[in-house]
């Protein structure tokens, strides 16, 4: 490996200003979880690492008027202790704890696990789930991307090489929406996803159908996706068992699995199927539990 030359940006405008002045030579250093590996195999090892762990305006989680805004800087573990995703999202809590070791977790941050994007991660399916939006920025100015815009494939997304990402936003309107993360491997700890399902919906609380239902899907595709076949054909479905589990069968047919040696096409699309259901059933009863304990 080749040397390289590290700065540390006090704040995300020096980190784009460098970014600006050294383009694709150069890359982000956050949690490091995932940059450290590649630096150690990578062919082309960049001559600049910005560290920007210090960057205290790349931090938080806290609400907004545009809804629940997770800086760029923070952990899953983090995301795991903060308040306000226990209280709002616990799906993304239940995500954050899948993702490898405790190490693991304490340093590599949600941000970082959407920018590798691999198809398998663990934290884009509640987000995708919930409708979230990425803000990019450059030196010159920003955009908000939603997040099902931002993957491209397998590692790839549509992040500039000067570009970094600020934060993630989880719209307002989706605050409180009962939402389930599921996930299968191999092992119950430190596995890599053979599928992985989160499912966000509203119950209606007089006719009891699903409003508004999203199902995100990962390790199925060369990117997290929605399964939009299914969610149109659930919208205004009664929330019933026999409905899941037609919605996890579209589900199950919207994705494209490959035969791996960890899992054959056939089986992971069988676990789509499963992990689709499971996952709305849990987003319906979280429902229910809230409508009684805002009825008492």
């Amino acid at each position: 490996m080749k040397a390289f030359d590290v700065v540390v940006a006090k704040d995300a405008n020096e980190a784009l200003a460098l970014l600006a002045a050294h383009g694709a030579r150069a890359k982000l250093l956050a949690g490091g979880t995932d940059l450290l590996v590649d630096l150690k195999s990578a062919a082309q090892v960049p001559d600049v690492v910005v560290d920007i762990s210090r960057a205290t305006d790349l931090a938080g989680i806290e609400l907004t008027e545009h809804g629940l805004r997770i800086g760029a800087l923070a952990t899953h573990t983090a995301v795991m202790r903060s308040p306000l995703i226990q209280e709002y999202f616990p799906a993304l809590v239940d995500a954050s704890h899948t993702v490898g070791a405790v190490q693991t977790r304490n340093l590599g941050t949600l941000a970082g696990n959407l920018i590798t994007c691999v198809p398998s991660m663990d934290g884009g399916p509640p987000l995708l789930a919930l409708e979230a939006i990425v803000t990019l920025a450059l030196s010159a100015g920003r955009r908000e991307v939603p997040l099902g815009e931002f993957f491209v494939g397998p590692r790839k997304t549509v992040l500039k090489p000067d570009e970094m990402l600020l934060d993630i936003v989880i719209p307002r309107k989706n605050l409180g929406k009962p939402t389930a993360f599921l996930k299968f491997g191999l092992r119950k700890g430190q596995a890599l996803a053979l599928v992985n399902v989160a499912a966000s919906a509203w119950i209606d609380p007089k006719r009891q159908v699903f409003v508004e239902p999203r199902i995100a899907l990962g390790a199925v595709a060369p990117t997290v996706i929605r399964a939009r076949q299914a969610e149109a054909w659930l919208e205004g479905r009664p929330a019933t068992p026999e409905s899941m589990a037609e919605a996890g069968r579209i589900a199950a047919g919207e994705a494209k699995p490959i035969s791996d040696f960890r899992a054959s096409a056939g089986y992971r699309r069988d676990l789509i199927q499963v992990l689709t259901a499971r996952a709305l059933a849990q987003a319906a009863a979280q429902a229910a539990s809230k409508r009684k304990e805002t009825s008492r």
